[in-house]
């Protein structure tokens, strides 16, 4: 993780825009090129996102994916999920596959996309995130161990004036510590669609929650348990990096923490309760 700063290889993908009309017809020229190299007609893995509203950070998003370094060709999927800003435009400009779900909500989204990929895995890629070259190498390599049927990575938080990045980095160091204790029965509490993988033919056997439920993702994990094995992919070089504005939700940085803290309090408790699904590692 970065310390003091944000990683070097973000900057290549924060363009400065603020609609779609700003964007040259160049940076999608650019990124298709990209994407042709790396897509094909049998992938092994499809990615899926959900998109709300997102007509820059999806550019930002699928411009990060398509440096993708993997041995097999992938298939990337962006759901546009009843935006009303020009997402819809921003998805036709690039070389992806492109589904519309008028069902607000990511469970509906993801519900819809699984069922048209074509990957033996699926990745749950959030739409306002970057992803590392190495990413879906690491996430299916841990996905190929015997067993196991889901997958999840860790993510970090791009600093910003307010939320410097030795701040956000501790308090990253906090929530990995969390993450390694729920793992150990309370699995499903870790896996977020910011970067969560899974064998597609199980995923729809369980199937996302369609409706605006919070928590689709977890609630796929905890079906995705009676199958096998869920495992934690912990490589640093592998981390999601993300905006603060979830964070920016709760107020400033210490009302962000405090927020959390109190929240993972409740959770900790949950551990006590046996009508909680077993251990299943």
């Amino acid at each position: 993780m970065q310390f003091f700063k944000n990683p070097n290889w973000l900057e290549q993908f924060h363009y400065d825009y603020r609609k779609f009309e700003e964007i040259p017809q160049t940076v999608f020229e650019s990124i298709n090129t990209d994407l042709d190299c790396i897509q094909g007609n049998k992938p092994l893995v499809t990615i899926l996102i959900a998109a709300w509203n997102e007509e820059i950070n999806i550019l930002k998003c699928v411009a990060s994916l398509s440096k993708t370094k993997f041995e097999h060709p992938i298939e990337i999927i962006v759901i546009n999920n009843n935006s009303s800003d020009r997402t819809q435009d921003t998805i036709d400009k690039l070389h992806v596959k492109g589904l519309f779900e008028k069902r607000q909500g990511c469970g509906p989204a993801r519900q819809h996309g699984q069922e048209q990929a074509s990957g033996k895995y699926i990745l749950l890629a959030d739409a306002d995130c970057f992803y590392s070259p190495n990413w879906v190498e690491n996430m299916i390599k841990m996905l190929q161990r015997p067993d196991t049927v889901c997958v999840y990575g860790r993510y970090s938080f791009i600093s910003e004036k307010g939320f410097p990045r030795w701040k956000l980095f501790l308090f990253e160091k906090m929530k990995d510590l969390i993450t390694e204790f729920r793992h150990l029965n309370r699995p499903y509490f870790n896996t977020y669609g910011i970067s969560m993988g899974y064998v597609k033919e199980l995923g729809l056997k369980v199937g996302f929650i369609v409706n605006s439920f919070w928590g689709d993702d977890g609630q796929l994990c905890l079906g995705l348990m009676e199958y096998g094995k869920i495992r934690q992919v912990r490589s640093n070089s592998s981390r999601v990096w993300t905006g603060v504005r979830s964070l920016k939700r709760d107020g400033d940085f210490m009302q962000a923490l405090l927020f959390r803290i109190k929240k993972e309090v409740r959770r900790f408790l949950k551990n006590f309760d046996p009508a909680l699904p077993e251990r299943h590692l």
